[in-house]
């Protein structure tokens, strides 16, 4: 738009531009600032041997091919220009990365708590750490005239500000956290004499002759990146994002002048340049890959990301046209290329991970298709820790044998703000410990922050637990989402650890007095999409008093109706009954007599619908009589059946059971129902829960029972062969023949 007439000089006249520099500077540096409270620099000593092989292969080699290359343009160079810093200057701009940009693409594309992830954010601090330093020595030697001398005394003093910092500036934060109150945020003086330390440290950093962004930056490093940290970001960041950095992108912008590019053949040589050097980054990431014997796509996506480019990049590239290190032409050109490479690093990436995941079977995984013989896999989601003793309750009953142990992996699911701090701290959390196994060490550093609180008492339950009892082993996880596609981080981890059964809390939670609230209006979509898109079955716990029974004895309940459904959440039952300290009641409800019209049953969609009832009802048949004949003689199972010809009468069958059951069990879809029961349709609040299970979490039923309401994977696979695994003495597969040929 700059090549308008007089479009540059009406919207930003000269005499603004200076005041619009000064600003815009002030945003650069508070960025720059939340940058250095972001990185957790107990991660970069964390870093494996392989984080090190990464970082240097993508640094060093790019910084040599960047610095060859200044050598060859140094015959057309400005006399003003220091070579030293040119050559340094080129080489720090193609290995640098950014890694703001980087975090939010991991998170996107749900790689932030893979392997992948934890290389890229080891990776990449280890980069620009080392990318910081150099820039440093560069602006330096241009300074001062190439005076090397002046730059070593520069960079001496620049370590001893650094050291000064962290002596001076971590006591007055600890200072600040003994005078705020647990749970509370800091005081709005401290939060304003702390936000002014970064400009009083930009100013020193400038005078001792570094630029001023180095000292926010290590003013950042020195706040732990804890509670207030995120505090001071969230003061901030709103003002920095909205107002003042995007005023640095325009004014970048104006910068850029197409028209500075005048030798073609430099351009292009810089082009060429770049593209080599983004180049050996995934080549260099493909041979340490290689050598330390790991997929070779992980090498690829690991080249791909360091290639990401962002704000830093453009700063760097704006204070070296400010210190006259580069061109106006060198600056367009480096400026479009960063564009173009960053703009391609997310698509070709998510191309690439697509395309592997094509090669993964999405197996249909349910507790009938799963043998007795098998350890039963479980994935169980949890919000927070309110939600962690119910779960390990609903694990007590599952009742595990040791011809059957139980395999439980903990979900932690955490909402993604969008703040790269919230996704570098996760991202080392499970890095440290819950990729690593059941490592705590990774807490005692720095100031724990509420999430890394939670999440360690909720493992820490889980692992006592675990500890406990018999036949159980579990390992924690951790998904970092928001809540719009959390439920792609469930699906997913249940498909690669092929858990049978997904366990959701339900998005209501009792309260003292008695009644229901919602703990997050975003959690009951979580469950909607989840229900809808696993491949295994789905079950939502609804927690009215279960945690409360911990280590007692329980009286479980199956509402048994039919379908689907019901015969998953009876061979959920199964493993039910041989726990001694059960008390397990399958009480199934029998149609009613009911009218029907003559003219109905002419109506051939009518035959058709009866008919795919009646299979129905042998495959509930086939089911119940053989889990009849393997509890027979189980003193803590009852069977019984009820007549049932409408809503209202399995209501009062419900109700009379009163308060002698703590966990009643129930499907989803009734499809053979689905006539008698549309009354409690009509009415559902929850219809994700079916009618039934939508009327154990309503407030019309006051009995403080808890309820667990499965689902099926939607997929459905014929109802005989999911019979024939589960019960191999059945004869569904003779039902479904004879059904076919009557229908």
């Amino acid at each position: 738009m700059g090549k308008i007439p007089n479009f540059s000089f009406t919207i930003f006249p000269l005499r603004s531009v200076v005041v619009l520099e000064s600003i815009s500077q002030i945003g650069l540096i508070y960025f720059i600032f939340t940058i250095g409270v972001e990185i957790e620099p107990s991660v970069v000593k964390r870093s494996g041997v392989r984080s090190v092989a990464f970082a240097s292969m993508c640094m060093f080699v790019p910084f040599a091919i960047g610095s060859t290359s200044a050598l060859m343009l140094s015959d057309g160079l400005d006399s003003d220009i220091n070579l030293g810093a040119f050559v340094i200057f080129l080489g720090v701009l193609f290995s640098i990365t950014a890694f703001s940009v980087l975090a939010r693409i991991l998170a996107e594309l749900k790689l932030l708590s893979s392997d992948v992830g934890g290389l890229a954010i080891s990776s990449v601090l280890i980069v620009d750490t080392c990318s910081w330093v150099l820039f440093s020595m560069a602006l330096t030697l241009q300074l001062s005239g190439g005076d090397m001398a002046a730059a070593f005394w520069t960079l001496l003093s620049g370590g001893v500000f650094i050291t000064a910092t962290f002596a001076v500036v971590k006591p007055a934060v600890w200072w600040v956290m003994q005078r705020t109150p647990e749970g509370q945020d800091m005081s709005e003086m401290h939060t304003c004499f702390l936000l002014a330390g970064v400009m009083a440290w930009g100013f020193i950093a400038n005078v001792l002759g570094v630029h001023p962004i180095f000292g926010a930056f290590a003013y950042g490093l020195a706040i732990p990146s804890g509670t207030i940290g995120e505090g001071l970001i969230d003061k901030a960041a709103d003002f920095m994002e909205c107002l003042l950095l995007p005023l640095y992108f325009a004014l970048s912008g104006l910068r850029t002048n197409f028209a500075s590019i005048v030798d073609t053949g430099n351009a292009l040589f810089i082009v060429i340049v770049v593209l080599i050097a983004s180049a050996s980054k995934v080549a260099g990431s493909l041979f340490i890959a290689f050598f330390f014997k790991m997929p070779l796509i992980d090498g690829l996506s690991l080249g791909l990301l360091m290639n990401t480019k962002g704000i830093i990049e453009l700063a760097v590239l704006n204070i070296g046209r400010d210190k006259h290190i580069i061109g106006d032409q060198m600056f367009t050109v480096l400026l479009l290329m960063f564009v173009i490479l960053t703009a391609l690093v997310e698509p070709t990436l998510a191309v690439v991970m697509r395309t592997t995941r094509q090669f993964v079977t999405h197996k249909r995984r349910t507790i009938q298709c799963s043998k007795l013989d098998t350890e039963l896999r479980l994935l169980v989601c949890v919000h927070s820790t309110r939600e962690a003793p119910s779960m390990i309750s609903l694990l007590e009953i599952s009742s595990p044998m040791k011809r059957s142990p139980i395999f439980v992996y903990v979900l932690h699911l955490i909402e993604l703000t969008g703040r790269a701090t919230s996704m570098l701290l996760l991202s080392s959390k499970v890095d440290a410990g819950h990729h690593a196994g059941k490592d705590s060490s990774m807490y005692s550093q720095g100031n724990l922050s509420r999430l890394q609180t939670q999440s360690e008492q909720i493992m820490n339950a889980f692992e006592s637990y675990e500890q406990q009892a018999g036949g159980v082993s579990v390992q924690p996880l951790t998904a970092l989402s928001p809540y719009s596609t959390m439920h792609e981080d469930v699906c997913r981890i249940a498909v690669e650890k092929r858990a049978n059964l997904i366990i959701l809390p339900f998005h209501k939670h009792p309260t003292v007095d008695g009644d229901v609230e919602v703990t997050h209006p975003a959690l009951r979509s979580l469950n909607q999409h989840v229900l809808s898109q696993a491949s295994c079955t789905v079950g939502i716990l609804i927690d009215r008093g279960l945690s409360g029974r911990s280590g007692a004895s329980y009286s479980v309940a199956l509402l048994f109706f039919g379908g689907a459904d019901d015969r998953e959440a009876l061979s959920y039952a199964f493993r039910l009954a041989y726990n001694q300290s059960l008390r397990l009641t399958v009480l199934r409800f029998i149609e009613g007599p009911k009218e029907q019209s003559s003219e109905s049953l002419n109506d051939e969609r009518v035959v058709t619908v009866m008919a795919e009832d009646f299979k129905e009802l042998e495959l509930d048949e086939a089911h119940l009589n053989e889990f009849r004949r393997k509890c027979e003689g189980l003193e803590g199972v009852q069977f019984s059946e009820m007549v049932s010809a409408n809503a209202e009468d399995a209501v009062a069958i419900i109700r009379s059971m009163e308060e002698t059951h703590d966990l009643y069990i129930v499907g989803v879809r009734h499809s053979r129902w689905s006539h008698t029961i549309a009354g409690l349709t009509e009415w559902s609040e929850c219809p994700e829960l079916g009618p039934i299970g939508d009327f154990l979490a309503s407030s019309d039923f006051t009995f403080k029972v808890s309820a667990l309401v499965v689902q099926q994977c939607p997929e459905e696979l014929a109802g005989a062969d999911a019979a024939a695994a589960s019960f191999p003495d059945s004869p569904g597969r003779q039902v479904r023949l004879c059904m076919n040929n009557v229908q």
